[in-house]
């Protein structure tokens, strides 16, 4: 068997919420790279799908390990998996998020804001706290959050999401700072995407679509695989060896001018 080659070969990494969307365009672009790729996906026939779709790829290795980042458990698990099989652990990418509805503030629920911690927090604090050790063992490991220009910039109707991002990107900047020496640097991307959840938006209202690409200064919303893949490949790669707590905006300059764009959110 050829070995692969790549900036990520001989490398395993673990990419949540790969079945589709960024999660998926990542999980490409690291197999493109040499490296094996555990695809942990909370829906069953979506994630067996895609692994067997990308095993037709050339590239690394590819798995699928079905996974609820929601449940303790089975986030341990999936990790657990990963370093038992292949016999290591170098890349987390915690990309899974559970939807959630627009509603102002004072029409969120208490489940509404658990639910986000608990995918969009809780998941990957279990999965950083399960990975650490292996990494730390190899002195070498790289953590790479998906996060959001939602919180960053406020957006409206969204606090659960805004939220659970938010402290995400503050749980990503202690680990980096905590993990440091141990040659393990943790860093953020806020993407502008064509995701699988914002294209079947943009189905239903077409003017959606039109309306994100008319305020992003390049004029276009990135590609999953293209655009935020390359840049995960990179923080996922030994060029980002001495870059750690870092947040990087893939969104074509949207963060810029903060956000212009407000729902229509009926008041309580």
């Amino acid at each position: 068997m050829t070995r692969p080659t790549g900036r990520l070969a001989g490398r395993v990494a673990i990419v949540t919420g790969a079945g589709e969307g960024i999660g998926r365009g990542i999980a490409r672009r690291f197999l493109r790279e040499g490296a094996t790729v555990v695809i942990a996906e909370y829906n069953e026939p979506l994630g067996r799908a895609t692994a067997a779709e990308l095993a037709d790829d050339p590239g690394g290795d590819v798995r699928f390990v079905l996974t609820d980042v929601g449940d303790r458990a089975q986030v341990v698990a999936a990790v657990r998996a990963a370093a038992d099989e292949f016999g290591a652990l170098d890349i987390l990418v915690n990309n899974a998020w559970g939807g959630g509805g627009l509603a102002r503030v004072e029409r969120k629920t208490d489940a509404d804001l658990d639910h986000a911690m608990r995918i969009g927090f809780y998941g990957p604090f279990w999965a950083m706290q399960a990975a650490f050790p292996l990494m730390k063992a190899r002195g070498w490991g790289r953590v790479v959050n998906i996060c959001s220009l939602n919180g960053v910039n406020a957006h409206v109707g969204s606090v659960d999401y805004n939220t659970a991002k938010e402290a995400l990107r503050t749980l990503t900047r202690t680990a980096a700072r905590e993990w440091a020496p141990y040659g393990v640097v943790a860093n953020v991307i806020c993407p502008a995407a064509r995701s699988a959840a914002f294209e079947r938006l943009a189905q239903q209202d077409p003017a959606l679509l039109a309306g994100a690409e008319a305020i992003n200064p390049m004029g276009r919303l990135g590609d999953p695989e293209a655009d935020i893949g390359g840049v995960a490949v990179f923080l996922a790669s030994e060029d980002a060896r001495y870059l750690t707590g870092n947040t990087l905006f893939v969104d074509g300059g949207s963060h810029i001018n903060g956000v212009s764009w407000v729902p229509d959110l009926p008041e309580s």
